[in-house]
């Protein structure tokens, strides 16, 4: 049978919900507005609940973020992905964010004896700058590539290892050389320094690697770093994705021009992937496909990125 008090009531506890839910009102406001009392209100808002009216859904940004990085995991074969939730996707913010968090998954992770390497460029400043004091025994910090540059553009080279050699309570080494040279037979010759040699085999023999990515554009450090001619100039613009470490890739991961990677002073990319954790520290608009580039030849193993960049890698083919 049709109970009219009983359909003026569902109708009072629709409408109550509807303005706590929807339009934020008090429970003592909605009590005025309806011509109850604010108990009754109460009652209807826990009566909607349990009859199925209302359901509430809570959504954990960090736990979507943690299936999220599992399917990553999975389609690039990595080790360990850590997404770090950004407020807004540009350049400046998304660094400062995985900075710090960088430099967090870094003092999880070190423990006595290890050998540190790491690139330079200003992601990289962000998780120097980020980094926590730390003792632990007999660690090595060394640079990975050459940083020195040809114009008034800073490569931070010096300040990040001299700040993780800080963090850690070591003497860090240093490669005080131009990242690209003009010649291979420079490399070479540069190269068969004793002192030169030791330092690029501890940055091979290094258990974790730090690096980013950098992206072909002209606002980019290294192309700042005026390295190249118009020809080569043209070459990473056309076809380039990103560069570790200052050698390029295509979007598919493999080096961009031979020959400028022989004329390039630091690690080898292969040797990168054969690290217990090569740690790329990299997101924002401008890198997502070097991103994607350098996790399609596999170089690194770890992945640390903000929720944008995230995305796109697990959409993307």
């Amino acid at each position: 049978m049709y109970d009219e008090r009983t359909d003026d009531k569902r109708g009072k506890m629709l409408d109550a919900v509807r303005m706590y839910y929807q339009l934020d009102y008090s429970q003592q406001e909605i009590a005025k507005q309806l011509g109850v009392s604010r108990p009754t209100v109460s009652r209807f808002i826990q009566q909607a609940k349990e009859e199925g009216y209302v359901v509430i859904s809570i959504i954990d940004p960090l736990e979507n973020n943690d299936l999220l990085a599992g399917k990553i995991e999975r389609k690039f074969g990595l080790k360990k992905v850590v997404i770090v939730n950004v407020p807004n996707y540009t350049d400046v913010v998304v660094r400062k964010y995985l900075g710090v968090a960088a430099a967090k998954y870094l003092d999880n992770i070190i423990k006595d004896g290890d050998i540190v390497a790491a690139t330079w460029g200003t992601t990289l400043y962000e998780v120097a700058l980020n980094l926590q004091d730390k003792h632990v025994k007999d660690v090595k910090v060394v640079q990975l590539n050459g940083g020195v540059s040809h114009s008034e553009t800073s490569t931070y080279a010096s300040e990040i290892i001299s700040l993780f050699g800080k963090a850690f309570h070591t003497v860090p080494y240093f490669i005080p050389l131009p990242a690209i040279v003009d010649h291979p037979i420079v490399k070479k010759t540069i190269e068969t320094d004793r002192h030169i040699r030791n330092i690029l085999e501890l940055g091979k023999k290094a258990n974790i690697a730090m690096v980013t990515v950098g992206a072909p554009t002209e606002d980019s450090v290294l192309i700042k770093a005026n390295y190249f001619n118009e020809a080569e100039l043209k070459l990473i613009y056309e076809k380039g994705a990103g560069d570790i470490c200052s050698r390029y890739f295509n979007i598919n991961g493999t080096i961009c021009s031979q020959e400028l990677d022989q004329r390039t002073i630091g690690i080898d990319l292969n040797d990168l992937k054969k690290k217990e954790q090569s740690i790329l520290v990299a997101g924002g608009i401008r890198k997502v496909d070097g991103i994607y580039g350098a996790l399609r030849g596999r170089y690194t193993n770890v992945l640390i990125t903000d929720q944008f960049s995230a995305k796109y890698l697990m959409e993307r083919p």
